[in-house]
């Protein structure tokens, strides 16, 4: 049996807190043949993050001039601080023969959806308002001004979920996990996609 792939762009998106990064996490680290595209931001790293690994982390100015370069796939201004996903580098991973997913933020994700329409889209959602602002506190990583605007930010997001492909409630994260893992080999399966020979 002779088969080829072509690579495909998986976007999971949801709210600030829904688990999207975790699960984007977990999928990369059980699946070899998924790998996931460096964004550019302007914020400064978290705790841990490293330059080029996490994000680029790069200046106002910087950022500025890739806009003007058209290097973005999709770029956004999110809480304050701007990210950008570069086409360069999407394109680089999809030739190599691999998937790429991108963990991105919705307003992102329905720029990258609009650009490349056969892409995968994935919304994560939270079970419940009060969960999502349990998560969002209990993480750690903003203050509580900055979780009451991406609280208020996450109703209009979730407003916006028909626009996606598929939409998966983080209820429990190992069942949120495998549904996401589920949609991925089913769409790797797709004839647009996968071209067996059988000789």
């Amino acid at each position: 049996m002779k088969e080829t792939r072509n690579g495909m762009l998986i976007v999971i998106s949801g709210p600030s807190g829904a688990g999207k990064g975790t699960i984007f996490k977990k999928l990369l680290a059980s699946d070899e043949s998924l790998s996931f595209s460096v964004s550019v931001t302007t914020r400064g790293p978290r705790e841990g993050e490293v330059d080029g690994v996490d994000y680029f982390f790069i200046d106002q100015a910087e950022y500025d001039q890739l806009v003007a370069e058209d290097a973005f796939l999709e770029h956004a201004t999110v809480h304050g601080n701007s990210y950008g996903t570069l086409k360069s580098q999407v394109q680089r991973i999809m030739d190599s023969g691999k998937h790429v997913v991108l963990d991105i933020d919705p307003q992102g994700a329905r720029e990258v959806m609009r650009q490349q329409p056969d892409c995968v889209s994935i919304f994560i959602l939270p079970p419940s308002y009060a969960e999502l602002r349990k998560r969002l506190y209990t993480r750690n990583t903003d203050d509580p001004v900055e979780i009451e605007r991406r609280l208020g930010n996450a109703k209009g997001e979730i407003d916006l979920m028909h626009l996606y492909d598929y939409a998966v409630v983080n209820d429990d994260l190992e069942t949120a996990y495998a549904q996401v893992a589920a949609i991925v080999a089913a769409e790797k399966q797709r004839t647009t996609r996968y071209f067996p020979v059988v000789e």
